[in-house]
């Protein structure tokens, strides 16, 4: 069943055609009193006539809207033309068979009245279902706003979490400078340590040969002393006194070189004290960076789900809205 705004869409369409056909503007009106009379079952008048075609003077229409009713009252008398029928029974025929077309006609009309009645009935439902689907659409235009206020603040979460983590990978950027600082210094004191030791071993290796010279010397001298003791018994006591003197000079470079060693060992013990400062503050410092880094990722993760949430708020409120378009169309 067509309702109503279908209904004059269509009259106005095939009013719109009729233009075409008929140029003359009698014609046209008579052919849409015919059009409006026995397709769409409606009464037609002057005023309606002049709503819809619009052409010519206000005269016109009724002009053709008399003819019209002439024309079909004419055709309502049917007459029976037979050559062997007297007149009497011609007309009681005719009249009898007009009678039959006015009772069609009524039947007609009662049967238009019906149909009007139940486009009326599907026009107050189209009416009620309109109003309900107006209804579901302002709930969902409220759902929507909800979920575009709940976006915003869900967007505003994730630049405050942004700046947060902007800071964050800055901290990490400045440990991990710290972290590479510590560890070049550290590779300068393992160098510096290294060359400390390189130069204790060579130092030390130098003592030991000059030590190792020293004594050459010394049991050289020896030797001449005991081979020269039986030709100078005289300068015994001289002899033994340079020998002692020899004695003491060498206890004294012993001294000197066992000093020296116990400074370069205290020295190359600050440098692995230092060391093992450093390693304890690189400790420290990986420390802070995996600390850092584990927060890092927390923030990211946090900022993985927020698109995921905010997705999941607004499909209901889409889905709604999507329902309440798909049963406007289908009505």
């Amino acid at each position: 069943m067509e309702t109503l705004p279908v209904a004059e869409a269509r009259l106005q369409s095939e009013i719109d055609a009729l233009r075409a056909q008929y140029p003359e503007t009698q014609d046209l009106y008579r052919e849409v009193c015919v059009l409006l009379f026995f397709r769409y079952g409606m009464t037609p008048t002057a005023n309606k006539l002049y709503q819809l075609v619009r052409k010519g003077s206000m005269s016109a229409p009724a002009e053709a809207l008399a003819k019209f009713w002439e024309t079909l009252r004419e055709k309502s008398r049917i007459r029976i033309e037979h050559p062997d029928l007297p007149q009497p029974l011609r007309d009681a025929a005719g009249e009898m068979v007009g009678a039959l077309w006015q009772h069609a006609q009524a039947a007609a009309q009662e049967a238009l009245k019906q149909l009007q009645e139940e486009s009326r009935a599907s026009v107050l439902a189209a009416e009620g279902a309109a109003q309900s689907a107006v209804a579901q659409a302002l709930a969902a235009n409220e759902a929507l706003s909800a979920a575009r206020a709940q976006l915003q603040a869900t967007q505003e979460n994730l630049t405050g979490a942004q700046g947060e983590l902007a800071r964050a990978q800055g901290e990490v950027a400045a440990l991990q400078r710290q972290v590479d600082a510590g560890t070049a210094q550290r590779q300068e004191m393992q160098e510096a340590l290294s060359a400390a030791q390189q130069q204790f071993t060579e130092e030390l290796e130098q003592q030991r040969k000059a030590a190792a010279a020293a004594e050459g010397r010394h049991a050289g001298e020896m030797k001449r002393v005991l081979l020269d003791i039986d030709r100078e018994r005289g300068n015994t006591a001289k002899r033994q006194k340079d020998l002692d003197q020899a004695r003491r000079m060498f206890s004294d470079q012993t001294e000197v070189h066992r000093q020296q060693m116990a400074d370069k060992q205290q020295q190359a013990d600050a440098l692995r004290q230092r060391l093992g400062e450093l390693d304890g503050s690189l400790v420290e410092l990986r420390g802070q960076r995996d600390l850092l880094l584990r927060d890092v990722e927390g923030l990211r993760q946090r900022l993985e789900r927020v698109p995921a949430a905010k997705a999941a708020k607004v499909r209901p409120a889409k889905a709604n809205t999507t329902g309440a378009a798909k049963s406007n169309r289908s009505k």
